[in-house]
């Protein structure tokens, strides 16, 4: 009879002992955002006196850590991300940052396609007594780069909550364990503003009782949450989980009753939030994490009945083509899944593809000595921009001053829409504009 605890006790490792196990050339992937393993990133860089030319692949990392943030160690490590944090904007200057295009579904796949991690790590909540572990706060890729790696380090640790789907895998599988005690990455909540609210209430009233819902991360989702509380019977089925479907469960909105795929479950690929969500998911058995490669496969969400993708923008054109990942040629965040969602709401019966946005944004002067005032529907988008969104995959576009409902429309009709819902002090520029370039 096996005895997991020996087998547990057997390729426990310190934190040193595992840095010991990554030699130069070697890539890492580490796992996504609050799933990341801190311990062993914090002293990453301590090996950088014998290694180089690390690569380090990762995904919306939660901590500036050393090895990446710290110019010096430039050498010794690069990192390549499926979608860039705060800090990884910060030091792109210096050449050793690099961004993965990609939608989320197939990431996993087409990164193996082009290497095989040498390590992968990542974080487990600790052990149960059957030998299985839980991946707690993501399986977006982690699985598939388990399946795959050469050698797979898993930092466990208490503050983890276990969660079920995906997740669970057996220490058979894995070849070494660290544990810690590190606090689990929160994200703050951030509080919607009465310009949030409002486009929060335009986005509620395209969303039926019985829907399944898909949003983001910042102001403008929060604010959805916060005016979906008169709803009734919604259903879950998104990339990420946060804290406002916590607030709508108890609420008595999500009951996932009309639900047509895994009715009953809050379905999720990585959940990042603040103590409140992973309290609720914690051995919450209505939570499923699933691979990504299968939660945001469209045609799986398209499976969904009146499913609603919820995503927002950075600029969009008259034509309806969406920028949600770079200021021109500056890589800002990445594609994630939002056009895997889009697509996925447009393959379900009564579904709807929203992308929403502030008509305007503050930015610096020519100078440098000001700031002005611009449009973010605009005319043509941003040279360099990333299209992140095709035109061709947005049912309605919402601002603070309306939605403007993009469904089989002509070019034609979107300028006159989209004009409409754009900050009034731009709509004749924007007129001028569409007539001289005959956006038509």
């Amino acid at each position: 009879m096996l005895d997991f605890e020996k087998i547990y006790g057997d390729k426990l490792i310190s934190v040193e002992e595992a840095l010991n196990k990554i030699n130069s050339g070697d890539e890492i992937v580490s796992a996504l955002a609050g799933a990341e393993p801190s311990s062993i990133l914090e002293k990453l860089h301590t090996i950088a006196p014998r290694v180089k030319d690390i690569t380090v692949v990762t995904c919306l990392p939660m901590g500036d850590y050393e090895y990446f943030i710290n110019p010096a160690y430039k050498e010794n490590f690069k990192m390549e991300g499926w979608f860039y944090s705060t800090g990884m904007r910060k030091v792109h200057k210096y050449g050793h940052i690099s961004y993965i295009p990609n939608h989320l579904h197939l990431a996993a796949a087409k990164r193996l396609s082009y290497r095989k991690p040498d390590v992968f790590i990542g974080t487990a909540a600790p052990m149960d007594r059957n030998g299985y572990l839980s991946l707690s706060l993501s399986v977006t890729y982690e699985r598939e780069m388990i399946d795959n790696a050469g050698i797979t380090i898993i930092e466990v640790n208490k503050n983890m909550p276990r969660t079920f789907g995906d997740t669970i895998v057996h220490i058979t599988d894995i070849d070494y364990v660290v544990e810690s005690s590190n606090p689990v990455p929160e994200l703050p909540y951030l509080e919607p503003t009465d310009k949030d609210r409002q486009i929060g209430k335009h986005i509620t009233d395209l969303i039926d009782d019985g829907s399944t819902i898909q949003l983001g991360i910042g102001r403008i989702p929060n604010a959805v949450t916060v005016e979906l509380m008169h709803k009734r019977d919604l259903g879950v089925h998104t990339e990420m989980l946060t804290d406002g479907m916590v607030d709508l469960f108890y609420a008595g909105v999500i009951t996932g009753r009309k639900k047509t795929l895994m009715p009953g479950k809050m379905v999720a690929t990585f959940a990042l939030g603040s103590r409140k969500l992973y309290d609720f998911i914690d051995n919450n058995p209505a939570v499923a994490l699933m691979k990504g490669s299968w939660t945001n496969n469209p045609y799986v969400i398209g499976k969904n009945y009146k499913m609603v993708s919820i995503n927002t923008t950075l600029e969009v054109d008259l034509t309806g083509q969406c920028c949600s990942e770079s200021i021109g040629h500056r890589q800002f965040s990445g594609t994630g899944g939002q056009a895997d969602t889009a697509k996925g709401a447009q393959y379900s019966e009564g579904g709807k593809s929203i992308i929403a946005l502030y008509s305007t944004a503050e930015v610096k002067s020519e100078d440098g000595n000001g700031k002005k005032t611009i449009s973010k529907i605009v005319t043509t988008l941003t040279p360099g921009a990333a299209v992140s969104l095709s035109r061709n995959d947005v049912d309605y576009v919402v601002t603070e001053y309306g939605v403007a409902e993009l469904k089989g429309t002509p070019i034609r009709e979107r300028v006159k829409r989209l004009i409409k819902i754009a900050h009034p002090e731009f709509r004749e520029k924007l007129e001028w504009e569409a007539r001289k370039l005959m956006i038509w």
